[in-house]
């Protein structure tokens, strides 16, 4: 009889494609998905460390499951990911009741640390090994989906001064070129129209490897039968070049967004954090991308109280956002990660001005947001069909190309994945319209 595995996923979209991947690992050895931890035999959380929150998250998440442990025998605990690789056995000395401890380059082991923790054998295995044989592994894909991720490459060569990621990830990996296309032939075939192409930096594919460019790679995707829409994330807007600009008008199936954080809008507070470019630098990648792809959409990531942040530079981090109008953008406070070289800077910016700062910014990203999608009512759009609406079961919830969420009264009538939406009004962060000739 199959046992029950109920995965939690914490930060990013990476870390979503390994716990996809993890799922048809264990399929192997017996374990099928449920929603539901009181229906589980094992909860396997895939952690972060990006931030302080999602750290926050899975130390709560890591208490309860002690008395969910308790309740029944044989019950196991596993734990993988950034967290994972980045405390190894600490973590489980002072979690006892954790069973597996899993790093990011061990992956591909775990069907039998699963086996070994059934047999009362506790296992910690974080070596960075090299070890990318989990890629052979396709994700587990939900039946119907229209959208998946495919990772084209891991870790990181960049060490930013505020980032855990090369620490917990390792250095740069991309994946041959020919097992990505096989991959993506494989999801055509089962139906998916789009992919989302990840790697902390795709535009660095393949130079270690002497693989194709990321350029060629892209080409050779939009020629998949079948694929209509790719995206790709994430950018280094450093090595964002011309090529990879002008495909935004060569290739009609690379949707018309990109996601090219900042982090800052401040020469010298970007110099402090490493990111190789000046605010100038990036500005002009952003009016290529303009002309490349009229309208085409942007988001970004901020960092707000770095250390040595003043008055002036976030204020020249709030004129980047008022020139580029960016449709949407995760922004955070700085919270220091450990073993980084930000977590050792002095001129700490006290919490309180850098909370009242990250208001100020999160509010004119607000107003963008607004003015970006009440740009959208009364234009007809592509949706492609995600699933059913959160708030409304009866409706239907997608993307369009330049992906922002939409929220439809659906044409029962019709099942195919892309629907043509009339925008009817748009809210503070979604669409909301109708299909066809219906009312919204």
């Amino acid at each position: 009889m199959s046992k029950r595995v109920y995965i939690e996923t914490f930060g990013c979209q990476m870390n979503a494609v390994d716990s996809a991947r993890m799922l048809s690992l264990l399929e192997a050895v017996d374990y099928r998905a449920t929603g539901s931890i009181a229906d589980a035999d094992l909860v396997l959380l895939n952690t972060c460390v990006i931030r302080e929150k999602a750290d926050q998250k899975f130390r709560s998440a890591l208490g309860h499951l002690r008395r969910w442990k308790k309740a029944r025998g044989g019950r196991l605990v596993a734990v993988g990911g950034c967290l994972a690789q980045q405390k190894g056995t600490s973590l489980s000395d002072k979690a006892p009741h954790v069973d597996i401890v899993f790093g990011t380059h061990n992956i591909a082991r775990l069907p039998e640390l699963v086996r070994r923790a059934e047999e009362r054998r506790p296992s910690v295995e974080v070596d960075f090994t090299g070890d990318t044989s989990h890629w052979d592994v396709l994700p587990y894909l939900a039946e119907g989906a229209a959208s998946a991720m495919v990772t084209i490459m891991q870790g990181c060569d960049n060490y930013c001064a505020y980032c855990i990621v090369p620490y917990v990830r390792g250095r740069e990996i991309s994946r041959p070129s020919a097992e990505i296309l096989d991959e993506i032939r494989s999801l055509a075939d089962r139906g998916v129209r789009e992919v989302i192409l990840l790697g902390q930096n795709v535009n660095s594919y393949g130079k270690k490897e002497g693989e194709i460019s990321f350029s060629a790679l892209l080409r050779r995707i939009a020629r998949v039968p079948g694929i209509a829409r790719i995206r790709f994330l994430t950018v280094h807007a450093r090595d964002l070049d011309s090529e990879t600009i002008g495909l935004f008008e060569e290739v009609a199936t690379l949707c018309p967004h990109i996601h090219l954080p900042i982090q800052a809008g401040s020469d010298r507070i970007l110099s402090a954090m490493g990111r190789g470019y000046t605010r100038e630098e990036y500005l002009k990648k952003v009016h290529a991308l303009r002309r490349a792809r009229p309208g085409i959409a942007f988001s970004s990531d901020f960092i707000v109280g770095f250390p040595g942040e003043e008055e002036a530079d976030f204020r020249n981090t709030l004129s980047v956002m008022e020139e580029v109008r960016y449709d949407s953008c995760f922004s955070f406070r700085f919270s220091p990660r450990p073993g980084t070289r930000a977590a050792a800077m002095a001129s700490i910016v006290p919490a309180e001005t850098a909370s009242e700062r990250l208001y100020r910014l999160q509010s004119l990203q607000d107003r963008h947001t607004r003015m970006r999608l009440a740009a959208c009512v009364g234009e007809e759009m592509e949706v492609l069909v995600e699933g059913a609406s959160a708030r409304d079961s009866a409706r239907l919830s997608g993307r369009t190309r330049c992906y922002k969420v939409v929220n439809f009264s659906p044409d029962a009538a019709r099942q195919e994945p892309f629907r043509l939406v009339r925008i009817r009004s748009a809210g503070a962060h979604s669409l909301s319209g109708a299909e066809g000739g219906l009312h919204d």
